[in-house]
C-alpha cells in the first residue's frame, strides 16, 4: 500500500494570504483524518511573525480529535521548534533543510553546513518517528539547478544517524519525470513531495513511486506553495492523487468521496476556487 501523507494543514494553508484560526485548522485536520489520510501534517512550528499563517500551532494541536491508526506530524526547522514540538505530544516530527546554501539562508537564516548540524542534531535525539525533507532536491530559485551528488549526500548522512524516513522535496515544481526517478533511485529516499507549479507535479510522483517511493507527500484541494520561494505555487492535490492511484489499482485506503467533500468546504473558508481538478470534475463513473 502506497502512503499519503497529507500537508493541507500545513503546507497548503501557509501560502494563503487569508489566516485561518487555530479552530477552523484544528477541524480540517479532524476532517482529514476522519477521511482516512494515514498521516497528517497538523502544524509548523515556526514564529509567528514569519509565518503567520502557521501561528497557533500549539491551539491546532490541543483541537486535533486523535484517531487510531492516523499519524498526527509537525514541521521544524530548530531548537525552538523542536521545544516546542515535543511539548504538543504530536507522533512524527518533520525536520526540514534545503539542499543548497541561499535557501537555506533565506528559509532559515543558516548556511547549509549550519542546517545540516542543526538537523542532525534534532534527528540524533529523535531518530525514531522522525522524517527529514530536503527542500529543493530538484532545483532552487536562487541557485537553479542542484547537483544530485549533493541531495545523494545529504539523503546518506542522515540514514547514518538513524532518521526514520527521508522525502526529497520538488518544493518550486521545477522537475521532471525522469529526473525525480532518478533521483529517487539513486539516493534511496522514502518518500517525495511534489508542487505542480508546471503542471508536472502528478507525472513527478508517479515516477517517484517507480523510483522506489513509499510514501507522497499532497495537500486537498492542492493547496499550497512556499513564503520563502517566488512563484511557488501548490502541491499535487490528495484527491487527484488518490483517484489516479485508485484507478491504476493502488490501495490507498481513503475515502475519495470524504476528500473531495472536504475540498468543497474549503473553497467556501477560503472563498476562492482551489487549484485541484477532481472536486470539481467530480469521480468517474459517479457512484
Amino acid at each position: 500500500m502506497i502512503s499519503i501523507c497529507e500537508v493541507g494543514p500545513r503546507d497548503g494553508l501557509q501560502n494563503e494570504k487569508d489566516v485561518l484560526s487555530p479552530e477552523t485548522r484544528a477541524e480540517l485536520v479532524n476532517r482529514l483524518a476522519a477521511a482516512g489520510l494515514p498521516r497528517v501534517e497538523a502544524v509548523s512550528f515556526v514564529r509567528d511573525d514569519a509565518v503567520p499563517q502557521m501561528a497557533g500551532a500549539e491551539e491546532v494541536a490541543a483541537g486535533i480529535e486523535r484517531r487510531d491508526g492516523v499519524e498526527y506530524a509537525g514541521l521544524v526547522l530548530n531548537e525552538k521548534g523542536y521545544e516546542r514540538f515535543v511539548a504538543t505530544g504530536l507522533d512524527r516530527m518533520n525536520v526540514t533543510l534545503a539542499a543548497t546554501e541561499t535557501f537555506n539562508q533565506r528559509n532559515s537564516n543558516a548556511s547549509l553546513e549550519e542546517a545540516r548540524e542543526r538537523a542532525s542534531r534534532m534527528v540524533s535525539a529523535r531518530p525514531a518517528g522522525t522524517t527529514v525533507t530536503i527542500s529543493v532536491a530538484l532545483g532552487c530559485p536562487f541557485e537553479g539547478r542542484v547537483d544530485p551528488a549533493v541531495v545523494t549526500g545529504l539523503v546518506e548522512h542522515f540514514e547514518e544517524l538513524g532518521a526514520e524516513e527521508i522525502v526529497l522535496a520538488d518544493t518550486i515544481g521545477v522537475g521532471t519525470p525522469a529526473q525525480v526517478r532518478r533521483l529517487i533511485e539513486d539516493s534511496g529516499a522514502a518518500g517525495f513531495h511534489g508542487h505542480n507549479t508546471r503542471n508536472t507535479g502528478f507525472a513527478n510522483a508517479y515516477a517517484a513511486l517507480e523510483g522506489g517511493a513509499t510514501t507522497l507527500d499532497a495537500s486537498v484541494g492542492g493547496l499550497g506553495g512556499c513564503p520563502f520561494a517566488p512563484r511557488a505555487t501548490g502541491n499535487v492535490a490528495t484527491e487527484d492523487i488518490v483517484y489516479m492511484l485508485e484507478g491504476d489499482g493502488v490501495e490507498t485506503g481513503i475515502d475519495l468521496d470524504a476528500l473531495i467533500a472536504i475540498s468543497e468546504w474549503l473553497e467556501e473558508m477560503l472563498g476562492r476556487p482551489l487549484e485541484g481538478q477532481l472536486y470539481r470534475a467530480g469521480r468517474f463513473p459517479q457512484p
